[in-house]
């Protein structure tokens, strides 16, 4: 019997029962496969594929068909968590951009719903993508989208100001419609209050240990992408080296003509291969 899929209901239930939600990324099949088969409630295709995934310097070129290409492939391999798309840079600059992308991700990749960076300034897209049916997860704190006009990463809410705008920008996301929010790189004591605050579920990342969920990057937690290494970040294991030195050690046999052994290999019935050889001898 498959275990029915995670869904916003499963989500605020958790947070009703005091259960953590646990949430990571991926951008193909297998990734999306492997974080199934590992219970983690909720799989992202954030923009992030276009550094960790694509190599790119930054994120915001990467286009809403490129994310529907990863959605899809990440569909395809959650059978159970709930897969959340993000919605690229400049894609929902409308309400009608807004709908077209947050509708292209869930129609031709088969999202369960979108995620999206905001402030108070965007949380009516949060209503409206709503009101079309569509599932929406917001983001406060560090919104990396918006990042590109002042070029830095500057920590949110340090100060009394800037952390009460930050509320106030959750509490309208939760009352324009979404079902969850990320809380990036925000205070603990913050974390804390907008959590305890809000009835839907929150999911940190740098956010502190009363957030409803936790996320990370999965290449950065398996030790996939080293470029980077912020301070919230812990790294589970150093696949990295293990992929390396396998790599390596498949290099190294082909050369000393170890692999592939007779093991790996197919054999023809010896009446048929000296027939072979008489038919090209002849």
């Amino acid at each position: 019997m498959s275990t029915p899929r995670v869904t916003p209901a499963t989500l605020r239930s958790k947070k009703t029962r005091g259960q953590k939600i646990s949430m990571l990324t991926a951008y193909d099949f297998p990734m999306a496969s492997f974080i199934d088969q590992a219970g983690v409630d909720i799989v992202l295709v954030s923009d992030a594929v276009g550094t960790v995934g694509n190599g790119r310097g930054e994120a915001v070129s990467v286009s809403v068909d490129e994310m529907i290409y990863h959605t899809r492939s990440v569909r395809n391999g959650a059978k159970r968590c709930m897969v959340v798309t993000t919605m690229p840079f400049a894609s929902y600059n409308t309400t009608g951009d807004a709908l077209q992308t947050a509708s292209r991700l869930m129609k031709e990749g088969g999202a369960d719903g979108v995620h999206l960076e905001g402030t108070c300034r965007e949380a009516h897209l949060i209503g409206e993508i709503t009101a079309a049916g569509i599932p929406v997860m917001g983001h406060v704190g560090v919104t990396k989208q918006k990042i590109v006009g002042t070029g830095r990463i500057k920590l949110p809410g340090q100060n009394a100001a800037a952390a009460k705008e930050i509320i106030d920008d959750a509490v309208e996301m939760a009352r324009q419609g979404a079902f969850a929010l990320v809380l990036e790189c925000l205070p603990v004591a913050l974390g804390a209050i907008i959590t305890h605050g809000l009835d839907i579920p929150t999911i940190g990342i740098g956010s502190g240990p009363d957030c409803d969920g936790q996320a990370l990057v999965t290449q950065d937690m398996l030790g996939l992408f080293k470029e980077v290494s912020p301070r919230f970040l812990k790294v589970y294991a150093d696949m990295a080296s293990a992929m390396v030195n396998a790599l390596g050690q498949f290099r190294k046999e082909v050369e000393g003509g170890i692999f592939p052994a007779p093991e790996h290999t197919y054999a023809i019935d010896d009446g048929e291969l000296q027939k072979l050889l008489a038919q090209l001898h002849s």
